[in-house]
């Protein structure tokens, strides 16, 4: 996929996502949380999926607080879950919502960084596990969702990238974000006769976040970007301005 690198205006309206029903993964910090918050202040019913329930917790105080819709905490541990997990995560929104509208995938976790001869067998599997096969298994799970829900309008999945991909020691990390791309290439091209969902793949770039600093503990953060300030690149892909850039990789400052 190319890194597309075109200026693209944004809307400030506060209802540009308006009656629709949003998973965010990874919503309990960082990234996640303000593309949470970012969705919910547009007017989407945003559900908050991570493994950290009292963060989960605190973001939904602070949506309600901004009078926003109410969101739904679905508490799961991606490095453990299995496919029936997701499943049955499905069958739970189906239930309580009718309806999913898009798919953000924010988590993810950094593994080991360090010479492949030295890396720990169970740590790339479980990076893997997190940042590639859990979101495959998710986004496949919910597409019967998404499918149904766009027949009225088209549905979306944002896939979260890194261009630290075939750097020496970036591991499991790197690979996993290549494939992520990868997934997002081939889901495009099987929508692409139907036009019903439309896929992306987001680089947000250096931010100011946990894995930011575990990747660089050298680096003083305060030289960074707020999560906050690429939440604006995520809410332009979950409009419909966004949809000749299907099936691309684009960078957030491209769009901001």
């Amino acid at each position: 996929m190319n890194r597309n690198n075109s200026s693209l205006p944004m809307s400030a309206e506060t209802t540009l996502l308006n009656n629709k029903v949003i998973l965010i993964t990874g919503a309990a910090g960082g990234i996640g949380s303000e593309v949470a918050k970012s969705y919910a202040h547009h007017g989407a019913t945003v559900i908050l999926l991570d493994k950290n329930l009292p963060a989960l917790e605190s973001l939904y105080d602070t949506i309600v607080a901004d009078n926003s819709a109410e969101p739904a905490l679905y508490p799961l541990d991606m490095k453990g879950a299995t496919a029936s997990d997701y499943i049955n995560m499905a069958a739970k929104i189906e239930q309580s919502f009718g309806r999913l509208d898009g798919i953000v995938h924010c988590a993810a976790t950094l593994g080991q960084l360090s010479p492949t001869i030295h890396q720990d067998s169970r740590l790339w599997l479980e990076t893997l596990q997190v940042n590639l096969t859990a979101p495959f298994l998710l986004t496949k799970s919910c597409l019967p969702l998404l499918q149904n829900c766009a027949r009225e309008k088209p549905g979306m999945i944002i896939f979260t990238t890194d261009s630290n991909q075939n750097k020496a020691y970036w591991g499991a990390y790197g690979t996993s974000k290549a494939g992520i791309e990868n997934l997002c290439q081939q889901l495009a091209r099987e929508f692409e006769a139907a036009g019903n969902i439309k896929v992306f793949c987001l680089d947000p770039g250096q931010t100011r976040t946990a894995l930011f600093s575990r990747a660089y503990p050298a680096r003083n953060p305060d030289d960074l970007p707020a999560p906050s300030a690429v939440a604006p690149a995520y809410l332009y892909l979950a409009t419909a301005n966004s949809h000749h850039l299907h099936g691309q990789c684009v960078s957030a400052l491209s769009i901001l």
